[in-house]
């Protein structure tokens, strides 16, 4: 048998090497194994050492890889690299499949290093799905089982359920960050809604993060700076296709609170959540495999994990992706419990308090300071301070310069701020695709209802990481002026989520704060 196989000719053999690594879908290719240890003259001709065309053939077979070619470049999907992706990513897969880095070990040592790589692995294995990958990670390497243990059993590697026994808020990390976000993309309600103790057991951690909002910022950098300035926090050093890359992804309070609202609205009727309570609508749960979903995704965590920041839109945001009309809900909680969370009070404060929850509707319009424009049909600047538009102004008025003026047409509006010349901002509607790219400044105008009656909003959209801010103004006069601020997650299925505050704390202190979702109406 041995003399047959060595007789047979490099193309054939490669052929029956492929079937046999590929006659599973899921996990590695164990099937080709036994072949390529039968001798020495085989392990020469199929290891993945001495056959790279081979092995990339089976990581096609397996992964997707067309969101990575078009962000990387060609020079990134060389058959070399692409057997070297598929070793790391079988190891990657099986380290999720056996649970151990979802719990402490008995000596309580914890490798975070290991762990921040291989939930990154995940991450950005996500972050480049198509199918195939989330197959893999769910089917092969039960990251929902991996999920669950590592946030809400006794002994996970979050420490949540651990500090909260023990009466202190759960800790921040890059790793815990990373996995909140794997929660909300990999998401299924139902897995979570049929037992009501296990389900409560769920909320209670979920909460913390959605609604403590005085121990879980919402932005880093910190969402005080319009630009913000360079900074010297370490970045995670992750290889992915070979290639070095310093990542750092936004907070995890986005996620949590994505998953915490969608959680609750399919538990009303409970004691915390009345039945008489009207149902808001549906958060959107992301499950398009567009090969855009998550690009913006992909740029914020590029982006946060540089030194400096740039002063115009990147990959963070994509310029009219706000316009329309939005549905959603926002939420507070009782007054009182809330002072006493900022005067020091500990987690079972917030798990034990009522949460009121509103429907409010927005619909917005999306305007756009362009740093070139069309002149005869080619691109020009049209001044040389195009990449230095309207000033960063105060942050609890959505970082406009304090007495602006603000006139709005059908085509856009014009903006002025004292001492300096009027823009012109075009509204999404009328930009063409060529100029998107040329987009340095982004002003949100629109008006919205809920139950507390009818409000207006204005805001811009800070460049480097898409952080949204809004003020809403409500029409009567008598509700205050409250800050809306978060992020759009999801390009094509996407939510915005995020945090409303008061306006009247002083800035640099935590403030009265409550949580909201919108989705887009359909």
């Amino acid at each position: 048998m041995t003399l047959c196989l060595e007789s047979i000719p490099q193309e054939i053999l490669e052929h029956i090497a492929f079937h046999l690594g590929t006659s599973t879908f899921l996990g590695p290719p164990s099937d080709l194994a036994s072949l390529v240890v039968t001798n020495h003259n085989l392990e020469s001709r199929l290891s993945v050492s001495k056959n790279h065309t081979l092995y990339s053939k089976i990581f096609t077979f397996k992964f997707d890889l067309s969101i990575a070619t078009r962000r990387l470049g060609m020079d990134r999907i060389s058959p070399p690299i692409l057997a070297e992706e598929l070793q790391r990513r079988c190891v990657y897969l099986k380290r999720l499949r056996s649970q151990v880095d979802a719990t402490f070990p008995p000596a309580l040592d914890s490798d975070d290093q290991g762990l921040r790589e291989l939930l990154f692995y995940a991450y950005l294995t996500m972050l480049e799905n198509e199918g195939r990958n989330e197959r893999q990670l769910r089917e092969y390497g039960h990251i929902d089982l991996w999920l669950q243990e590592y946030w809400f059993s006794d002994n996970g590697r979050s420490s949540a359920k651990r500090s909260i026994k023990a009466n202190t808020w759960p800790s921040q990390t890059d790793h815990s960050a990373v996995a909140m976000w794997l929660f909300w993309f990999l998401l299924r309600p139902e897995e979570y809604t049929r037992d009501g103790e296990a389900s409560w057991n769920v909320l209670n951690v979920l909460k913390l993060f959605a609604l403590g909002a005085h121990r879980y910022h919402l932005t880093s950098p910190s969402w005080l700076d319009f630009i913000p300035p360079p900074h010297h926090r370490e970045s995670n050093k992750i290889i992915h296709y070979s290639e070095i890359f310093h990542l750092n992804p936004p907070p995890l309070a986005s996620p949590a609170i994505l998953c915490f609202l969608t959680l609750v609205n399919r538990m009303l009727g409970s004691p915390e959540f009345p039945s008489t309570m009207e149902r808001a609508p549906p958060v959107l749960l992301q499950r398009s495999t567009n090969g855009m979903e998550w690009e913006c995704e992909w740029g914020r965590c590029i982006n946060l994990g540089q030194p400096s920041f740039d002063k115009i839109f990147m990959t963070s945001f994509m310029p009219g992706s706000i316009e329309g009309v939005w549905e959603g809900i926002f939420t507070y909680t009782e007054f009182t419990a809330y002072a006493s969370l900022l005067a020091g009070a500990p987690p079972p404060v917030l798990q034990k308090s009522l949460v009121v929850k509103h429907r409010q509707t927005w619909k917005l319009r999306e305007h756009h300071l362009l740093a070139k424009e069309l002149v005869a049909g080619c691109l020009v600047p049209k001044s040389i301070d195009d990449f230095d538009p309207l000033s960063p102004g105060d942050p609890l008025r959505s970082y406009f310069p304090t007495a602006t003026r603000i006139k709005e047409d059908c085509n856009g509006l014009e903006i002025e701020e004292p001492g300096g010349e009027p823009l012109y901002y075009k509204r999404a509607r009328l930009l063409q695709p060529d100029q998107q790219r040329h987009v340095c400044d982004i002003i949100i105008t629109g008006e919205g209802h809920s139950a507390w009656g009818q409000f207006s909003l204005v805001g811009r959209v800070r460049p480097c990481d898409g952080f949204i801010s809004l003020s809403k103004d409500y029409v009567d006069g008598d509700r205050g002026k409250w800050l809306y601020r978060g992020y759009l997650i999801g390009n094509v299925d996407g939510n915005l989520a995020g945090r409303w505050r008061d306006t009247l704390s002083p800035v640099a202190v935590p403030g009265y704060e409550g949580c909201f979702t919108m989705s887009r109406r359909r």
